[in-house]
């Protein structure tokens, strides 16, 4: 302690009139104090105000320049420490001592503008103003394909403190990014990758950057894939998987990245992981598993990836995932149900699909999970299904296998998530399907769950889904008992509402159940229909400019039928239909204009 308080007075006044080797002696017992007491001895220096005096020994041409560097590095790596290092105007000096030859400055440099920046906006802020970010990069890429120990430390370093410059300041990952730092960091994993420092260091640089969209398509230019997929393969310990994972993950939401990822091998390894962990129960091996059957799910969002892998329903891909569906571990009953509705992203791969029998899997899987089943693995299988319902030729097909049975076991559940896709699914399924629509617009429970859940103000999505359901089950079975059931249940104020839904695809839907109703069921609706005030709607949506053509046409089909009910005939008069009416024959859109003539002459009649 009496060594170190005299070095710190030593320094203090020997700036101006020491020789060398005094100063040499008073940095090496700073040194030595740091090594055994770090936090102690830089509470010390900081209060003895010698940081300031470092400014003026950080001189290119001095022999004890890098052992100052070496301390302010050794101090930075107290959080404390790092804003005085700042203040203390030790940076500017630091970034012009990165222009010197001297390996060893070069090394303790980037190691105190390293440690001055880690989680310091004050550092980076610094650094940024000196110029620091430019010069390092410059390093890099001279040093690049030098494979000496030595340089290859200074490249570990100098990536290091590009790191911890950057690490989550969007501003700072871009101005690496338009530096052209990836392409080089790319060839630099290439060269090194048998240095595990440099890599690691390369890999965690990746994951600052990866989370950037405009570093993605500069990712997409390079073969990091092919060089991430050959760094993995030769992984065997966990975190060192877990760390390309990490840079994995956020580049492959990149298309262009997810093809390059599948044809540079990354499915097999995957596929491997899940075939090694799926029987553990040791926790690294089950966060691998979760890992590795994710990314698989997220390579399969890209067209052309999810396709290559397909292989008209044949590949070897396609079949393994199939196989996790009747899995045991929850996890791959997930990943293999959203595998599935990734797959099931055009007519011709679902059309194979249910004539291959998945239908089935998913139905069985779907029946495990009925009684306190897991949410996540319900909420798959049913976007898988829904996703499957879409192409015409399979909907016949799908419920004489009885999905719209499997699908209604799901009717009680709370989660919105569940519930959304139980709507869409049923939706796909009734589309032109009379029948199947009547059978289950008879439903009870299911239209009264339908009207229950349009009143879902905390879930726009189920709410919609359900106004959606009810006006499909009226307009494909066109059924008298499906409209006395939704009468019976309090439905029609909802497909009212619908009307004026901000979606005109879902305003028309609704105008078409509503004119069905009229036409077939009147009398039974009216009153429904003159409490949730319909014609007062209608007379908006016809004088509103805005209202799309196709709104205009159904809503005057619907005056028409409307007409038909004594007290919604004298509402009808009441309002100045026939003027807004008659306006609407010189509209631009020739069926609006006829549609127009025709109910002006059936206004005209009634009244």
């Amino acid at each position: 302690t009496d060594n170190l308080s005299d070095a710190l007075k030593k320094l203090k006044i020997t700036t101006t009139d020491s020789t060398a080797d005094s100063l040499e002696g008073c940095l090496d017992c700073l040194l030595q104090a740091l090594a055994e007491n770090n936090t102690e001895t830089s509470e010390k220096i900081q209060k003895s105000g010698v940081l300031q005096v470092f400014a003026s020994l950080l001189m290119p041409q001095s022999s004890c320049t890098a052992k100052v560097a070496n301390i302010i590095a050794e101090v930075a790596r107290n959080e404390f420490m790092r804003n005085p290092c700042v203040d203390a105007a030790l940076i500017p000096p630091l970034v012009q001592l990165l222009n010197c030859k001297d390996q060893e400055v070069l090394l303790q440099t980037g190691r105190a503008l390293g440690n001055i920046c880690y989680d310091s906006h004050e550092g980076r802020n610094a650094v940024d103003r000196a110029g620091g970010a430019h010069i390092v990069v410059d390093h890099i890429r001279s040093l690049c394909s030098k494979t000496d120990p030595a340089s290859e430390k200074l490249l570990t370093v100098f990536c290091g403190m590009l790191m911890n410059y950057s690490n989550e300041n969007d501003t700072l990952q871009s101005q690496l990014i338009n530096m052209g730092v990836i392409p080089t960091l790319v060839k630099l994993l290439g060269i090194h990758c048998q240095n595990t420092a440099l890599t690691e260091m390369c890999l965690v640089a990746f994951g600052n950057l990866a989370e950037l969209e405009s570093s993605k398509e500069q990712f997409a230019y390079t073969n990091i894939a092919e060089e991430l997929v050959k760094l993995f393969k030769k992984q065997i310990e966990h975190d060192k998987k877990e760390m390309i994972f990490e840079v994995l993950a956020p580049l492959a939401e990149n298309d262009v990245i997810k093809l390059q990822l599948v044809e540079a091998g990354l499915v097999e390894c995957l596929l491997e992981i899940v075939q090694k962990t799926v029987d553990s129960d040791k926790e690294d091996d089950i966060a691998e598993l979760k890992t590795a059957s994710d990314l698989m799910v997220l390579l399969l969002l890209g067209d052309e990836s999810m396709q290559k892998l397909f292989e008209g329903g044949r590949g070897s891909v396609f079949q393994r995932v199939l196989s996790w569906i009747p899995s045991n571990s929850h996890q791959l009953q997930l990943a293999g149900a959203l595998a599935i509705a990734n797959f099931a992203r055009n007519d011709g791969n679902c059309i194979h699909m249910v004539d291959n029998g998945i239908v089935q899997k998913l139905m069985d899987l779907l029946d495990r999970h009925v009684e306190d089943g897991n949410v996540t693995v319900q909420h798959a299988a049913l976007s898988a299904l829904r996703n499957l319902a879409i192409p015409v030729v399979n909907k016949a097909k799908m419920l004489s296998a009885g999905v719209a049975e499997a699908v209604l076991k799901f009717l009680r559940s709370e989660m919105p998530p569940v519930q959304f896709k139980l709507l869409g699914t049923l939706r796909m399924l009734i589309d032109a399907q009379a029948e199947a629509a009547e059978q289950l617009g008879k439903n009870v429970k299911l239209v009264e769950r339908l009207v229950e859940w349009c009143e879902a103000k905390d879930h726009a999505g189920v709410m919609g889904e359900s106004n959606r359901l009810l006006s499909a089950l009226i307009r494909h079975s066109k059924s008298k008992d499906v409209i006395r059931t939704i009468v019976q249940s309090g439905g029609i104020k909802h497909l009212v509402t619908m009307a004026t839904s901000e979606h005109v695809i879902m305003q028309n839907e609704a105008l078409v159940a509503l004119a069905l109703i009229a036409a077939l069921e009147l009398v039974t609706a009216e009153k429904d229909l003159e409490n949730a005030q319909l014609v007062q709607i209608l007379h908006r949506l016809l004088s509103d400019d805005r209202s799309a053509p196709e709104i205009k046409y159904n809503s005057m089909v619907l005056i028409c039928a409307l007409i038909g009910s004594e007290p919604l005939q004298k509402e009808v008069q009441s309002m100045a239909f026939l003027e807004v009416v008659s306006k609407l024959r010189s509209h631009e859109n020739k069926t609006v204009a006829q549609q127009a003539s025709l109910t002006e002459q059936r206004l005209a009649v009634e009244s």
